[in-house]
Parts: C-alpha cells; sequence; structure tokens
C-alpha cells in the first residue's frame, strides 16, 4: 500500500496552502534548502548515479542501515526547479524507514499541484529521481 511520510505529508500541506500563483516561489525557496552532498561523497562521483530522466545533471546516492535510509541528491544552482524537486525528495524520504521509502505514494508529485506549473519534462525528472532512489534502497535493503 502506497505510503507518505511525515515530512512529505508537510510538505504536501505548504503547497495545499499556497495558492497557484505562489507555488513556484515555494519550489525555488525548496531549492535553497537542498543540502550539500556530504564530504565523504564530495571527491567520490563513482557512488552517486547520474538521473537520466534530468535535463541538468543530477547525482543521488542513498545509505541504509539499522532500517533507516539516508538520501543524498545534487544538482546544480542554475537549475532551480529541478534543485527544488531534488530538495523536497530528500526532505520527504531522508531518515526515513526502507518500508516508507520503497512504498512511497509515486501520486506524490502530481499532488503538489505543480504539474501545471512546469514542463512534463520536469516532472519526468522529479519521478526519475523517485523511481531511483526506491531502486537503490530495495537493492541495499
Amino acid at each position: 500500500m502506497p505510503e507518505i511520510t511525515e515530512p512529505a505529508k508537510e510538505i504536501l500541506q505548504d503547497f495545499l496552502d499556497t495558492p497557484t500563483s505562489s507555488k513556484l516561489d515555494l519550489l525555488l525557496d525548496f531549492a535553497e534548502q537542498l543540502p550539500e552532498l556530504p564530504t565523504q561523497y564530495q571527491d567520490r562521483p563513482e557512488l552517486l548515479e547520474r538521473v537520466e530522466e534530468c535535463q541538468s545533471p543530477v547525482f543521488l546516492f542513498t545509505e541504509v542501515s539499522n532500517n533507516e535510509v539516508r538520501v543524498h541528491l545534487t544538482a546544480p544552482r542554475e537549475a532551480p526547479t529541478t534543485r527544488g524537486f531534488a530538495a523536497i525528495l530528500q526532505r520527504a524520504l531522508d531518515r526515513q524507514s526502507v518500508a516508507s521509502v520503497v512504498n512511497f505514494d509515486d501520486t506524490f508529485i502530481a499532488k503538489l499541484g505543480l504539474t501545471e506549473l512546469v514542463s512534463p519534462l520536469r516532472i519526468r525528472g522529479m519521478h526519475g529521481m523517485l523511481g531511483r532512489i526506491k531502486r537503490q534502497v530495495s537493492e541495499k535493503a
């Protein structure tokens, strides 16, 4: 059964409470909140997987330890929409259980209400990020 994590519920509520005309601004706020890659991965690009569905160079890496998932994403500052999507998924899925990540609701992306505001290609990129996160976690669990 699809799940939505508590952080994802909070993000979703933020988007539902925001008028359509301001949703892109909220997305850009998220873009500023994407954490930097941990030091131990900054010099290890071979550990990062490229998200081919994204036009911008987006890379990710997940860790699984004691049933807790850590999600790391990179996205260039000059791609704020993509960076915002990465930050949303990072916040929604980081420090969650393996089951919560693997069973995360794929419709979460549509529920944010951004499909009318950004290109289908960008939405496809966000789905690519989510799919790769779920696959990596499944493989590592």
